[in-house]
Formats: structure tokens, sequence, C-alpha cells
């Protein structure tokens, strides 16, 4: 990363006219390990990118290359004001950033045991978890490995931010059949740091793998309105698409609109959205989760954020140019998955906050209910309010103890009616790893964490088939 041409860059773009400017330059090691039916499989690849954005004339220019060699620092910047220019004649609104400190750091994220070094650990992992899993099902995978990355970050008001960091993460799959029926459990494990993030991903193979065997002797459940209590690898989902989503502000606003983009919650800062045992946070400064900087893409500093406070509503995560429309600060909630792209209003790690009840008061006080157990696959409406999700299996509560397993499930509600539902929230709480949240067109993936506790509502419950 040469320092000097990207500050030269930045300087030429405000010859050119730029009222702002700001350069990514970013280098992503990334290397996969996959095991599937027995056979080994690996890729590994090195970019390097170089993404410049300038503010000119009220509008947005971006302009991004690969492998960029000294002269395309500059030509990046001449792009970026070129398409400004050209776009700012048809521009119906002026963009305006609101205030933040430029910060000069250098940022390295703690990684023990570094993959990059330990290669054939990563594959020891694969084969074991492969083996474990194949005891108990007919279809296994393990997809291993990591991202090393280095991000500099500079603009035209002196940020000089340099973050380096590793992902080490690993998704397991088994697939049991029996007499023509295939039932499927997956998990993603990992975080930010190194392999020793994947501690207790044996753990959780020997765990897939048995349920997957399970699932082929459970029965579908029967549809009715019930008293459900998800785990908190289901709440990760629910938080993610249902409270994570609507809080970015560009969808509130309704700039960002693909993909289901709306919020259902626009211009309700301050109204009730929920049972007082409700309060979402999005917070970056939680260690190990894929969530985790100091800095966003904008350059400012991050910082827990509260979005739902006892029930709620009370902010939404910012740009610098959203924050400005909000009145409000800027609060590090930028970020691009890679510099070849323009940075978005993305979640870090966002959560619901655990309660004071254990899981087994919870469980105890249901009479006839279910306890709903890991995400599966979400379908929701364009405003992200009402909303369905299934999971990989359910047990049935009756009188307060576990019975019978149950797949094919699926949880449906609306947002309002649910989250007033909110009854419990445990004392025991997690985050999970997200790889593949998807955002913006062109798309953009980009990796997070979600969580919470277990939380107890009212819900409709239904089979799948």
């Amino acid at each position: 990363m040469d320092e000097d041409y990207a500050r030269d860059a930045i300087e030429y773009c405000i010859r050119l006219g730029a009222s702002y400017a700001d350069l990514r330059i970013e280098r992503k090691e990334i290397k996969e390990i996959s095991l599937e039916d027995g056979i080994i499989t690996s890729n590994a690849s090195m970019i390097d990118m170089l993404g410049i954005r300038v503010l000119l004339n009220g509008v947005w220019g971006f302009y991004a290359i690969e492998n960029p060699k000294k002269e395309d620092y500059k030509l990046a910047g001449e792009r970026a004001c070129r398409l400004a220019k050209a776009y700012s004649e048809d521009a119906k609104e002026k963009v305006k950033l609101a205030y933040t400190k430029a910060h000069n750091d250098k940022v390295y994220f703690d990684t023990r045991i570094k993959p990059e070094d330990n290669i054939d650990e990563l594959l020891k992992i694969a084969k074991e978890c492969y083996a474990i899993m194949r005891v108990n099902t007919q279809k296994s995978s393990i997809s291993i490995g990591y991202q090393r990355v280095s991000k500099l970050f500079m603009n035209s008001e002196s940020a000089n931010i340099v973050q380096e960091y590793t992902d080490t993460t690993a998704v397991l799959t088994s697939v049991a059949s029996e007499q023509g029926l295939n039932e499927s459990t997956s998990t993603t494990e990992g975080g930010r740091g190194g392999i020793e993030m994947l501690e207790n991903v044996r753990t959780k193979a020997e765990y897939i793998s048995s349920m997957a065997s399970k699932l082929v002797k459970a029965k579908p459940v029967k549809e009715s309105k019930s008293k459900v209590i998800l785990n908190p690898d289901f709440v990760a989902l629910l938080t993610h698409e249902i409270l994570g989503h609507p809080s970015e502000a560009d969808r509130v606003l309704g700039y960002e609109l693909a993909w289901a983009g709306g919020a259902w919650w626009a211009g309700k800062l301050g109204s009730r959205i929920g049972s007082s045992l409700l309060s979402v946070i999005d917070d970056p400064t939680i260690p190990s989760t894929l969530g985790n900087y100091k800095y966003d893409d904008e350059g400012v500093i991050a910082r827990e954020k509260i979005l739902i406070k006892d029930g709620i509503l009370v902010d939404h995560m910012y740009s610098r140019e959203t924050a400005l429309k909000f009145d409000k600060e800027p609060n590090a909630s930028m970020r691009a998955s890679d510099a070849k792209f323009m940075p978005l209003i993305r979640m870090a790690c966002t959560y619901i906050k655990p309660r004071d009840y254990s899981y087994q008061e919870m469980i105890k006080e249901v009479k006839d209910g279910y306890l709903v157990c890991d995400m599966k696959v979400p379908s929701i409406d364009m405003f992200r309010y009402n909303w369905s999700i299934s999971a990989q299996y359910a047990y049935k509560i009756e009188q307060g103890e576990l019975k019978d397993l149950h797949r094919d499930v699926i949880i449906m509600n609306n947002a309002l009616d649910f989250f007033n539902s909110i009854d419990a929230c445990s004392k025991e709480f997690e985050i999970r790893p997200i790889l593949n949240c998807g955002k913006g067109d062109p798309m953009q993936i980009m990796r997070m964490g979600n969580g919470g506790p277990y939380i107890r509502g009212e819900a409709i419950i239904k089979s799948v088939q």
C-alpha cells in the first residue's frame, strides 16, 4: 500500500473540483478447503483493490481498479470526478456530510493461531469433522478457511487509518436419508481471529449429524398459533432480517430498496414497536465477532448503537450523509464488501439484549408450545414486516417439558404482533457468525454477527409440506 500515491490522488481530486474525496485500498488473501463425498478441493486467491469516492457538485462519483499500478491512483480519481460531474446535471438533491473527527490510527486485530501458517491444521479439522458427521449421516460436507484483510482509508479531511484482521470460519452440513426422505442440518462457526475461533467445531459436527439422523424419523408439525421459544441461532436470523436491515437509514429513507429494501418502521422513531423486554443493539466493538471493527469505511470510530430500548425505537444506523438528514451523529455503519464497491449502511453485530430469565424457567412456564431451533431460510415482504422463517427443527413443549421432535418447521408472524408478544428473554446469550448477507445493486456480500438470547412469544407454526 503506497500512501504517497493515495495522498496524491486525493489532492488531485480536490484540484479537479471535488469538495470531498476518500480512498480505500484493500488487500485480501483468501484460502478455502472443502471436503465433500470424500473429495478434498482447495482454492486460494489474493487481490489488491483501490476505490476512490468523491463528492463533486453535491453528487457522489466512484471508481475502482483491481491490482492498481502507480498511474491508476490518479486515473481512478479523475474518472470518479468525471462520473460525479456527469450525474450532477440531473441531480435533484445535493449531498451534504455530517461532521466527523479525522483519525490517524493503525489497528491490528488479535490472531493467536495464524491459519496461513497452519494449513495442515485446517485440513486436519476438516477431515475430523467429516469423519464425525459420516458416522450418522449419508452425505456431509465442510468448507473451512480464512480471509486475511489489510485496509487503508484516507480522505481529504486528513484521516489516515490502517486496519488488519483475519477471519477463520467453517460451514458444516449433514444430510440424512431414509425411505426417500432427506433431512439436512447445518452450522456456521468461527469469527474474527485465527484457528482458535474453531475450538468447538468438532462438537458442532457431532451435534448436527446426530440431529439430521433423528429428523428423518421425526414428524412434521400441525399448523397452529402457539407459544414459541426461539433459540439464539434462530433469533440471529430473525434479528438480522426484521430488526437489523430495517434499522439501516438508507432503507428507512427509501434510498436502498433492492432485495426487500424497505423498513417497516420508517417514520416511527420514538414509537413503541415491541414489548418492554425488547432491546436491540448494534455493536462493532465486540471482540472476535465477524462484525468487529474500530473504524467503518468512512473513517468514523465505532461504538455501541442502541436501536430499540425497552420496546421503543430510538435510533437507526447512519452514514455521514444520512446522519445529517436525521440530525444525528454518524455512528460508524458504513461498510463495503471490499474496495471495489461504494460503502453501504450495514449491520456490524446486531443482537437482542439478554434479560433475567433462565432457559429452563422459560420452558417450565409453557403448558403448550414449541422450542424452535436453528435458522434455515427467511421469506419476508418488501418492508420486512410480514415474515416467515424456516427452522431446522422444533420440540413440542407440554406442561413445561420437552417432548416430540419435529421437522420441516416454519414460524410466521408480522413484526408488531410478534415483538409485542415477547414475554421472556433468557440470560443465556450467543452471537452467531453470518457469512453471506446480501445488499445493494450490484450485490455486495458482507460478514457480520447476529444473535441474542432465547426469546418467548407467540407465532404461527406450520410445516413446510
